[in-house]
């Protein structure tokens, strides 16, 4: 006997990495900020070691009295450089305004960071919720960031679609079924086969 179509009543969506690339801006700017400071901040390092961890922990890599400086000037410049970057595709963009169910953006980002890019890609009101850095007491790996998503939404069979190993285990944590993607331009594709399937 087939399996029934699949369905939801709610898509959680990460942010970096799913719905936009910003790490090599991410990057970019840190190398910028972190290079008069006698760091060089190759991208192998960063992509190794700094992706997925909050900006307030790259003081691990820069332990000087003048980190709290250095990452006001690292979020000055990504906010500088966001809108111009690009970083929402047509092809995210047409896939969000195809959808027929209540959307959020569940991120362990700020809603400084986050915001911006979302609104200068013509995407922020294609979404009805949303959970930042802020949001929450934990951050994924727990399950608390889609748990407040799916609250918020009134939703109780979400589709949640990550990157991460970290983002994985927080939706399994919270019950919800869950589409782990490869890379960012595979996402669009990705998800309408696991709605038709």
């Amino acid at each position: 006997m087939p399996s029934p179509p699949f369905s939801c009543d709610a898509i959680l969506f990460d942010f970096d990495g799913v719905l936009v690339d910003s790490e090599p801006l991410h990057w970019q700017c840190w190398r910028e900020v972190l290079a008069p400071a006698g760091f060089d901040l190759t991208w192998d390092y960063y992509a190794a070691h700094c992706i997925g961890i909050k900006d307030d922990d790259m003081g691990q890599l820069a332990p000087t009295r003048s980190f709290p400086e250095l990452l006001a000037a690292k979020r000055d410049l990504l906010r500088q450089r966001a809108p111009a970057a690009g970083l929402v595709t047509d092809a995210v963009r047409d896939l969000l305004r195809e959808l027929a169910v209540p959307l959020a953006v569940v991120t362990s980002s700020s809603r400084l960071e986050v915001d911006q890019i979302l609104e200068s890609g013509g995407i922020y009101n294609c979404f009805d919720a949303f959970v930042y850095r802020e949001s929450v007491t934990h951050l994924k790996p727990h399950p608390e960031p889609y748990q407040a998503a799916a609250a918020q939404l009134g939703a109780r069979r979400p589709l949640v679609v990550e990157d991460s190993d970290p983002g994985v285990r927080s939706a399994s944590a919270a019950g919800f079924d869950c589409l782990q993607i490869p890379s960012q331009p595979e996402m669009p594709r990705l998800l309408r086969a696991r709605l038709a399937a």
